[in-house]
């Protein structure tokens, strides 16, 4: 890579670092190591093939995508001997006090499928249509709108009405 684009690569892994590794703490629950480990994958996958993506139409969406489907392809490969836990790692506080919120919120993540997961993080978070999330996932739209469907019915049973003592008044 010359030195002209890898100036460029520089300047965009800089500036979207950040917003990818929000991205994976949310579709990884709150690991926060997992979420730098995704997030290194990604940028190494978008380095090596920056002379092509420098040339996307949106090279943050392409980002996106190659974090997405790192995550999905860690959730498939994962050991057998892993195992989910309830604990959280230290978690930086908020200005605003949304503590127990965010807890809870990453607790109810954490319980919903990969895909389920990535589907609410595409769509929240992202805030990308059902097409652009179909696309991410390599799934038709009305899969992505399916499953969309069951897992913000599978939180809404998993929040109940803990989420309501956490609302503002």
């Amino acid at each position: 890579m010359g030195q002209g684009r890898a100036d460029d690569y520089a300047e965009f892994a800089g500036a979207r670092a950040g917003h990818l590794y929000r991205s994976a703490c949310l579709l990884t629950a709150g690991d926060t190591h997992l979420a730098e480990d995704l997030v290194q994958e990604a940028l190494g996958r978008l380095y090596v093939r920056w002379g092509r993506v420098s040339r996307a139409e949106n090279p943050a969406a392409y980002a996106q995508t190659v974090l997405t489907r790192a995550f999905l392809a860690h959730q498939r490969r994962r050991s057998s001997g892993e195992r989910a836990t309830d604990v959280f790692p230290d978690l930086p506080g908020t200005a605003d006090g949304d503590a127990p919120l965010r807890l809870t919120l990453l607790a109810a993540l954490a319980r919903l499928p990969a895909k389920d997961r990535a589907v609410i993080v595409l769509r929240y978070w992202e805030d990308r249509s059902v097409e652009q999330t179909a696309d991410v996932l390599n799934v038709s739209s009305a899969a992505v709108r399916t499953r969309y469907s069951r897992a913000l019915g599978r939180l809404r049973e998993l929040l109940g009405e803990d989420l309501a003592e956490y609302a503002r008044p």
